[in-house]
């Protein structure tokens, strides 16, 4: 059941040249955005070139210590690691800060906005009770600091769409080995083949978005 925005939000709709009030002093040490998050801090392709290429490792290096896979709707997706013991998130150091904080995964950039997916791209939403640390008003753009960042929102909303397409399309199998087969082939394409730090992403996704789609069965 969708939620109505005015119940989780300010009830206001943010595009990127917009300022809204998430500044946190650079959070002062607080780091409860990064605890007890289960399996919900999704990483997208983008994510994962990035974390590969400053990590120096790839896809597979990562599932051993720092991302995981569970099912979403049908459909296998990655997602970063909590520590079992203390349930906070396995990049976070033991000043409590972020380790990788140049190069965090999209939905850490974004928090406590939420995103909107419509006709029109991405806009954006400030989530009510999410962190009590936003006073500064800092336009969306800056907060979200990533690179490209036109090219990125159309990444986000075909990869969106490329989810909830798969989701779809994986309902209507009926034999759970193909179904496997699909996820698997999903992974491979997006996330266990090494991307080429060399190319630009954006033109790369491209045609791995193409390749899926030829190589699914109608």
């Amino acid at each position: 059941m969708l939620q109505d925005i005015n119940e989780i939000s300010d009830g206001k709709i943010y595009g990127v040249h917009d300022m809204v009030r998430v500044g946190c002093s650079d959070c002062a040490g607080c780091h409860s955005c990064c605890e007890q998050m289960g399996d919900t801090v999704l990483v997208d392709p983008y994510d994962c070139k990035r974390l590969e290429t400053e990590l120096g490792m790839d896809f597979e290096g990562l599932m051993q210590s720092y991302v995981g896979l569970h099912v979403e709707d049908g459909l296998i997706v990655p997602h970063l690691k909590m520590q079992e013991q203390t349930g906070t998130c396995v990049f976070l150091n033991d000043a409590g800060r972020c380790s990788i904080h140049a190069y965090r995964p999209g939905i850490c950039r974004l928090f406590p906005l939420g995103r909107i997916y419509g006709e029109q791209g991405v806009s954006y939403f400030l989530q009510s009770g999410a962190c009590e640390r936003g006073k500064t008003k800092i336009k969306v753009e800056k907060w979200l600091d990533t690179p490209q960042l036109k090219q990125y929102q159309q990444f986000l909303t075909e990869w969106h769409s490329l989810k909830k397409n798969m989701q779809e399309y994986l309902s209507r199998m009926t034999k759970e080995e193909e179904k496997k087969t699909v996820c698997m082939m999903f992974l491979q394409i997006f996330f266990f083949r090494p991307y080429d730090s060399r190319r630009d992403f954006y033109e790369e996704w491209g045609e791995r978005r193409k390749q899926l789609h030829s190589l699914l069965p109608e």
